[in-house]
């Protein structure tokens, strides 16, 4: 058995995965949320092993007597302070927590080359600019700041007393040459920071250590290897086979990620778009995230009054695109890529006295759809080679959904068994090559298709207008959705 470890937001998941390479046991347990002021999302750190050893312990015991290797996935960009006797100083600051908007500002000014060298826009769900918050509002506190650990990493400490961080995790910090995949003295200068605040740069499927017998002995796990592991998405693409160079997936959850594996670092910060390390060694992912993608099928199923997202949807095919479906921009909490703006807002545009609640689920569907469009052009900008693309996620499920996106994007889209697993299963199997050393392409295989959807030429061609209008509509937008949001 394999075990994968993946410290979320809202829980922390335990995996077991056979020797065969399959899905065993799964166990959980939550995590909450503190969010004591406007904009601030918070965690205590201690919160993340409680529920590890919990998550774990949920699984049955004569599996965890027989684990190989652990791996490591988790949320990223939280920022865990530690003393130096390895305690928190305080809360995490988490990859949501919105409060270090000025500091981003700060940090480009204090370091001129900061995209060039981290091929990332300077956001407040980075861990870099949270960091100076930190400094300026509570300098005791950094002061006394000896390590600065992501969220599975402090996990990792925890499991080994070893200080150890992905390159694909510590990419989303603003302290990596991404390219180099090192450290990079210039951007932690900017922070007020050294290399020894950091924990060692690994590769994902790298050992980093082994349990400590006391560990060992509160999991009921033998004192096996720990992986480097990687971040929830790259874990997640090496959960779905998504490995070598082209391969894709696409993430339908609360939010949506457009993820694609590249042969070196290809940035595009101009249009917001993320190019990290993936967690395996060589190879590097650009990544489109948009901000609003499921979570707008469940909002307009309440605006609508339909009774869940399935007759919404149904809703949608049976009425089909017509000259009365609005546009519809699906920005209801700001976006990501490509336009990195915090007030862009959702829009339905063109509604009429013929307007229907089916007319509004379909405008959903396809705004969302053009979202994810604009995030696979800026990728290809920026020199990706896009071909096959997987798709994950809870929203995998509504079939519907599948002809619009794949004619909106205009590549095909497959879709596999168990693709909703998760970065645990893909943290299992770093676990896996870190024990074994094995070809990474030959353990991080593609789950079996269960069908594959291609473009629809007759919605292409219908669509092809309303994109171009969906795009205008934001540009002449932006300056009032800024002046609305003041």
């Amino acid at each position: 058995m394999y075990l994968g470890i993946d410290v979320g937001t809202s829980s922390v998941k335990a995996v077991l995965m056979n020797g065969a390479g399959q899905l065993a046991d799964q166990g959980s347990a939550p995590l909450t949320v503190e969010r004591r002021h406007p904009l601030w999302s918070e965690q205590d750190a201690d919160s993340w092993w409680t529920a590890t050893v919990a998550a774990v312990r949920a699984l049955p015991e004569k599996d965890r007597k027989s684990v190989q290797a652990i791996g490591l996935s988790g949320q990223m960009h939280g920022a865990t302070l530690l003393d130096g006797s390895d305690k928190p100083l305080r809360p995490a600051i988490l990859w949501n927590d919105g409060r270090s908007e000025a500091e981003c500002a700060e940090l480009e000014r204090l370091e001129p080359r900061s995209r060039q060298i981290t091929g990332n826009i300077a956001m407040p769900g980075f861990t870099a600019p949270k960091l100076l918050w930190v400094k300026h509002h509570e300098p005791e506190v950094f002061a006394k700041t000896k390590t600065v650990l992501l969220p599975k990493d402090y996990v990792r400490l925890k499991l080994t007393g070893e200080k150890a961080g992905d390159m694909s995790d510590n990419s989303g910090t603003l302290w990596l040459d991404v390219g180099k995949r090192e450290w990079s003295d210039a951007m932690l200068k900017a922070t007020g920071l050294t290399r020894s605040h950091m924990p060692k740069a690994v590769e994902g499927s790298a050992p980093t250590g082994k349990l400590r017998a006391e560990v060992a002995r509160e999991l009921g796990v033998p004192q096996v290897v720990v992986a480097g592991g990687g971040g929830d998405n790259a874990a997640s693409a090496v959960g779905v086979g998504v490995v070598a160079p082209g391969q894709a997936f696409l993430s339908l959850g609360t939010s949506g990620v457009l993820f694609v594996v590249t042969d070196k670092f290809r940035p595009n910060p101009t249009k917001a778009a993320h190019a990290f390390c993936h967690c395996l060694p060589g190879v590097w992912h650009q990544m489109a995230v948009i901000l609003t993608a499921a979570s707008a099928i469940d909002w307009v199923t309440q605006l609508a009054g339909y009774k869940n997202v399935v007759e919404t949807v149904a809703a949608a095919e049976k009425r089909g695109l017509n000259k009365q479906t609005p546009i519809y921009l699906p920005y209801l909490s700001g976006e990501r890529t490509p336009h990195n703006d915090p007030f862009a807002r959702g829009v339905f545009f063109g509604l009429s006295a013929e307007t229907t609640a089916a007319d509004l689920a379909y405008s959903v569907l396809e705004g969302v759809a053009f979202a994810f469009a604009d995030g696979i052009d800026v990728l290809k900008e920026a020199g990706s080679k896009i071909g096959d693309v997987t798709v994950v996620g809870g929203a995998a499920r509504l079939p519907y959904w599948g002809p619009i996106l794949a004619s909106a994007l205009d590549v095909p889209l497959t879709y596999r068994e168990g693709g909703e697993v998760g970065g645990a299963f893909g943290a299992a199997r770093l676990g896996r090559l870190a024990a074994t050393g094995e070809d990474p392409v030959k353990v991080c295989t593609a789950p079996k298709v269960s069908r594959v959807v291609e473009p629809v030429p007759a919605l292409k061609e219908q669509m092809a207008p309303r994109r171009s209008l969906f795009v205008n509509l934001y540009n002449n937008l932006r300056t009032s959705f800024r002046e609305f949001g003041q």
